[in-house]
């Protein structure tokens, strides 16, 4: 993109699916230089789409390079002299095989911080086992958290292991270790795993559950849907809005808007599921607008549910430019937002091996030699 406070940092990123690309896109969308190293032929992974809509391959070139010949190689260590991060998705060993691992790197560029995303991490007995979000959740107390009293842990879309354990961590562990190389001269492996990352989110539970405050029985505290004012209830529309008055003061807000404040026994009286009961009777009698209109900005703390079809358009978001639309794609904007060095627009995704020609000669490979490597089909897309 060029701009952002990222700008001048280069990264070579590996092409993967889920927190990898997530990662990238994030460092891309805040100016960071980053060129996707694709595969010449499709490599079956993830669920196929158009690529305008595969939106975490926004915002940077794609190359292909073939990784099984030495000439390929070759090329992806002349990038990684340049860079001061590279991105590997591969399970552990991979990238030792393919002739790419941490030591031939560094050989190239000492300053290279060596970003490795994986599950479960580059050791431990499940390294090398096949897994997916969930199952690292799972594994962490995360998983078994989140879900109604009485009823199985619900999965919580891929947020909280491929994305926030996995993606963002990835990115704070390149980031800071790209601050110190700069300092020290060397670079360094950042093993990001998000069995760790979705742990490291869990802290303030974990630290509630050692204390005594919360319960390992789902949607029994206080903001897993186990009070009545941290929860979800259904309007006369079908539609749904989210009140979370944690504090008292907040609380009596709401109870006053609802005209409940001289209601006896008080909500606050009564049993979570008493309270919740007498809530979700008064919301049933009118529409998720009618609430809008007498809750929405005031302190009760409140907000529609929105839908993905529906939170761009709302007006907070629209003020804001919470959302854009790239190439006729609504999409969330980039976060977060800088008063000095603010980024740009994304830009659509590559499709595979878009911009190799353009991309590597940015990198400083000579014009002459891109068209011989892709005359000899070290350099793609392949053609049939």
């Amino acid at each position: 993109m060029g701009k952002g406070p990222l700008s001048g940092v280069r990264i070579v990123e590996l092409g993967g699916i889920g927190p990898g690309p997530m990662c990238a896109m994030l460092l891309a969308d805040l100016g960071a230089d980053v060129i996707r190293v694709d595969r010449p032929e499709p490599h079956g992974l993830g669920t196929p789409r158009p690529d305008r809509f595969n939106l975490l391959k926004r915002s940077r070139p794609s190359v292909c390079i073939d990784l099984k010949r030495p000439e390929g190689i070759e090329v992806a260590l002349r990038l990684i002299e340049k860079a001061d991060a590279l991105i590997d998705v591969f399970r552990p060993g991979t990238m030792e095989r393919m002739g790419l691992g941490p030591q031939v790197c560094f050989a190239r560029n000492p300053r290279l911080v060596y970003g490795r995303m994986t599950g479960w991490g580059q050791e431990g007995p499940l390294a090398m086992a096949a897994a997916h979000d969930i199952n690292y959740i799972s594994l962490t107390g995360v998983l078994h958290s989140i879900g109604r009293k009485g009823q199985p842990p619900t999965p919580p879309l891929v947020l909280t292991g491929d994305f926030g354990g996995g993606a963002l961590y990835l990115a704070l562990g390149l980031l800071s270790a790209v601050i110190e190389a700069r300092t020290s001269g060397l670079g360094q492996v950042v093993d990001a795993a998000m069995v760790d990352g979705s742990a490291s989110l869990m802290t303030e539970y974990y630290g509630r559950h050692a204390a005594g405050l919360h319960s390992d029985e789902r949607g029994t505290n206080p903001t897993d849907g186990g009070a009545y004012y941290f929860d979800v209830y259904l309007c006369a529309d079908g539609k749904y809005i989210s009140i979370a008055p944690v504090e008292p003061k907040f609380r009596a807000q709401l109870i006053g808007k609802l005209g409940l404040a001289n209601r006896k026994p008080a909500l606050d009286e009564l049993s979570n599921d008493e309270a919740r009961a007498v809530l979700q009777e008064l919301f049933a009698t009118r529409s998720r607008a009618h609430w809008c209109e007498l809750l929405e900005g005031t302190d009760a703390c409140f907000a529609p549910v929105l839908s993905l079809a529906e939170a761009p358009r709302h007006p907070h978001n629209v003020a804001r430019g919470t959302f854009v639309e790239v190439d006729g794609v609504v999409q969330p904007a980039p976060a977060p937002r800088f008063s000095r060095t603010p980024g740009g627009l994304p830009t659509r995704p590559d499709t595979p091996g878009q911009s190799t020609a353009v991309a590597l000669s940015a990198w400083g490979l000579p014009q002459q030699e891109i068209d011989a490597l892709t005359r000899a089909g070290v350099l793609g897309p392949k053609v049939s």
